[in-house]
């Protein structure tokens, strides 16, 4: 069966280089913004193309973290997608903030940057683009946008560790962004972990002390700040990792590929890329009519497939109160009708 995700099999690939990195770890005793955290800091900041990058303890609290920074609380509105997972949506809340939500382009999955402007108001403070799957959104026109309208824009790079347009990544557009390095990320720590990339130095400095109780010196405490510092021993490991980001990408686009080419004849929307961009494929996902039967066939064929995402947001437990008088069509029917094949670094397909 071939399965969406093998740990062993990455890990097997990059032993010898981890085992190396836990020994000269455990050798330093250092285990809390030490300088693994402030060498992953410095190289990923540069692989994205931004100026600054500050660890934190997971995306979640990496979008958070992110809004708080910007200042963005109760009164505000936040644009995000409404097909988004619902980390992006449930940030927004945890600042007392209102999420509004756009529809996505069909054929990209990503927020419709043509529809932006139509949900911005007098309480509009920023806009949340979240690169799903692995393909960058809009990212041109909607700092476009942002700029005509004095928005913030912050980036939800979870799923777009490596993407870019014309060769600009993801993580280097918005006026401060977020990563997660969830285990199953294109770029994967072995545990919960995130990280903050911004241009901006005084964003920069701010998520420093918030991420760490409010404090620069200890005992000192500037702001009203939480616990959410990338782990160190998480850190070493992203640093291993992160040299091999670039050909791990490049086996997910030849994996990408090869679906297109084996199941052309298959009734479904493929994921699309286009000119200039760089799709990562953080997943395979295609859309199907007959989702269910699809994915059964699959699995007697030995691909074991998900479903990304199948309840939106604003049909959630969490949020169906809020948005009770309010449709989401194109959202809903991503919903009922996309699945993922499985896709990951080290995937070799059966011919």
């Amino acid at each position: 069966m071939i399965v969406p995700n093998n740990f062993a099999e990455e890990f097997e690939a990059i032993e010898e280089e981890v085992l190396e990195k836990l020994a000269q770890f455990f050798n330093k005793g250092r285990y809390i913004l030490g300088d693994e955290v402030k060498l992953f800091e410095l190289d990923f900041a540069n692989y994205i193309g931004a100026k600054h990058c500050v660890g934190v303890g997971n995306g979640l609290e990496a979008l958070f973290l992110a809004l708080k920074a910007l200042d963005i609380g109760c009164g505000d509105e936040v644009l995000v997608p409404s097909n988004a997972y619902i980390a992006s949506v449930l940030a927004i809340s945890h600042t007392g903030a209102k999420p509004v939500f756009v529809e996505p382009d069909i054929a990209t999955f990503n927020i419709d940057a043509n529809q932006i402007e139509d949900k911005i108001n007098t309480r509009t403070k920023a806009i949340m683009p979240v690169h799903l799957y692995g393909l960058i959104s809009d990212m041109p026109k909607i700092m476009d946008i942002a700029r005509s309208h004095n928005l913030f824009v912050i980036e939800d790079c979870a799923q777009a560790h490596g993407a870019s347009i014309n060769g600009q990544k993801a993580g280097s557009f918005g006026d401060i962004n977020a990563f997660s390095f969830y285990p199953t990320k294109n770029l994967g720590a072995f545990g919960d972990a995130g990280a903050i990339t911004t241009n901006r130095p005084d964003l920069a400095e701010k998520i420093s002390m918030l991420r760490n109780y409010g404090s620069e010196e200890r005992y000192q405490n500037k702001l009203i700040g939480y616990n959410s510092r990338l782990d160190e021993i998480q850190a070493a490991m992203l640093n291993v990792k992160l040299k091999h980001l670039d050909s791990w990408n490049e086996k997910r686009r030849e994996i990408g590929k090869e679906y297109a080419q084996i199941f052309s004849k298959r009734n479904w929307i493929f994921p699309t890329e286009p000119e200039g961009y760089y799709h990562v494929y953080h997943q395979y996902v295609v859309m199907s009519d007959n989702r269910e039967n699809d994915i059964m066939a699959l699995e007697k064929e030995g691909y074991k497939c998900l479903i990304h995402y199948p309840i939106p947001p604003y049909r959630s437990e969490a949020y169906k109160e809020k948005f009770k008088n309010e449709v989401f069509p194109i959202a809903d029917d991503l919903a009922n009708k996309v699945f993922s094949l499985p896709v990951h670094g080290k995937l070799w397909l059966k011919k």
